[in-house]
């Protein structure tokens, strides 16, 4: 569809920005907000809102899952009334903008009108804006625009952490219809991103429907074996069952070596542990998490597992293709028993992650993302051995069978990639004036 653009334009003085509607201001965000801390207001230390002080039940305290999920049920932190009046000027009310600071930073949502009362905390700011800018408009500007994303990433060069702060908030150049035409645009797009985001849940379900077949077609072939007329045996292990009479059973430390080995200096690659394998990460971007002091990681090598097992939930596992460290607090461990398919093992260890069975022997606090695998734990589990000829034939099986489903998965997330650019530059025409939608709405 073809959108035609506005009658009359202006230069905006900004060469990244070019031109703007004629009848469109230009201002810093910072005098769009309220006067004082109720414009813009950063969540309290950690330290006043500690784990012991939280409760199961008072006042919420709501987090940046609240906002990268849109989700403001999620959450089990509360405060009690007496702390809620000590930290009263961090409550959150319908109508506020809530930012992430760190991570995902540069997320927001809109504070909802049914809302539980509930306070900030110190990975939120919250942002109170005047009546020449409607929340919702800047909700779009904030999560959707490019050409606010390019500020962010253009301000927060050279810090310390990346993340946001309140001098970059501050300092955001915001392009402003007048209000009845945000109100208009507002419209439009609710009506285009809901078409566009229901085709992406579409595809986001079929993902999920394909990840439990090749999830079930794993778990059968890795506990039961290719030959139906096998006899079998109880395992012993509840998330095993019955497996081939002719497999051992055999504990994790006596498969497996553990290792921990501290780089002690810099030069080394940084390994990522991600759902969709081992990567090396872009320090220079500022992406993810950092580290002030990477010769405290460990050494990975070739063909070393390398699990995140500090959070059973988001973590994962995999079989490294590259030397470098990662972080000393998760596990690198080897295959050291003979005659066993590191393949093989690979595929039940992330079984582990895909059917929660880490996760059922985890410690921890699930809430704040800290649900762990203690060593002791693992070390523990049993998994079955099958005759090494039998591992590798099972591993090659897995691997031809999967080939199409997870072929399938990535063009399913290719074609969720385009939808989101064709969204997110929707939005940025739309909210930079380049395209005029006041007769589409």
């Amino acid at each position: 569809m073809s959108y035609k653009a506005y009658p009359s334009y202006k230069d905006s003085g900004i060469e990244w920005l070019g031109e703007i509607p004629e009848h469109w201001a230009i201002e810093r965000f910072k005098f769009q907000l309220r006067a004082g801390f109720e414009g813009l207001k950063i969540g309290p230390f950690g330290s006043q809102i500690k784990a012991e002080l939280l409760s199961d039940e008072g006042i919420k305290v709501y987090g940046q899952e609240n906002i990268i999920k849109n989700n403001f049920d999620l959450g089990h932190r509360f405060v009690s009334e007496e702390l809620f009046c000590e930290l009263e000027v961090y409550e959150t009310l319908p109508g506020d903008i809530l930012v992430t600071m760190m991570g995902t930073a540069g997320r927001c949502q809109v504070t909802p009108e049914k809302i539980n009362q509930g306070i900030i905390d110190s990975h939120l700011i919250r942002l109170r804006v005047n009546k020449c800018l409607l929340s919702r408009f800047c909700k779009y500007l904030i999560n959707d625009s490019a050409y606010i994303e390019h500020q962010i990433r253009l301000m927060g060069k050279g810090s310390i952490m990346h993340g946001l702060n309140s001098t970059i908030i501050k300092n955001l150049i915001f392009i402003l219809p007048p209000l009845k035409e945000q109100s208009i645009i507002l419209k439009y797009l609710d009506k285009k991103t809901a078409q566009i985001d229901e085709l992406i849940d579409k595809k986001k379900k079929l993902i999920e429907k394909l990840d439990e077949k090749r999830t079930a077609l794993i778990t059968h072939a890795v506990t039961k074996g290719m030959n139906p007329d096998v006899k079998m045996k109880d395992s012993g292990v509840e998330w095993l069952g019955e497996v081939p009479e002719h497999w051992d059973i055999v504990k994790a430390k006596y498969l497996f070596t553990i290792e921990k080995r501290i780089a002690g200096f810099l030069g080394h690659d940084v390994l990522s542990i991600t759902q969709t394998g081992i990567k090396v990460k872009d320090i220079e971007s500022g992406e993810g998490q950092l580290s002030m002091d990477y010769t405290k990681y460990q050494i990975v090598k070739v063909g070393d597992f390398a699990m995140n097992h500090m959070d059973l939930l988001t973590g994962y596992v995999d079989i490294s293709q590259f030397d470098g460290v990662t972080s000393p607090d998760y596990r690198v461990f080897r295959l050291s028993a003979q005659n066993c398919n590191p393949q093989y093992y690979l595929y039940h260890m992330q079984r582990g992650y895909k059917e929660k069975i880490f996760f059922n022997y985890g410690h921890g606090s699930a809430q704040l993302g800290r649900w762990r695998l203690p060593t002791d734990e693992f070390k523990e589990l049993s998994f079955p051995v099958p005759p090494y000829e039998e591992q590798q034939a099972i591993a090659e099986y897995i691997s031809s069978e999967t080939i199409l489903i997870d072929s399938l998965i990535s063009k399913t997330e290719e074609s969720i990639s385009l939808l989101k650019e064709k969204r997110s530059a929707l939005i940025t025409a739309a909210v930079t004036g380049k395209i005029d939608v006041r007769e589409e709405a």
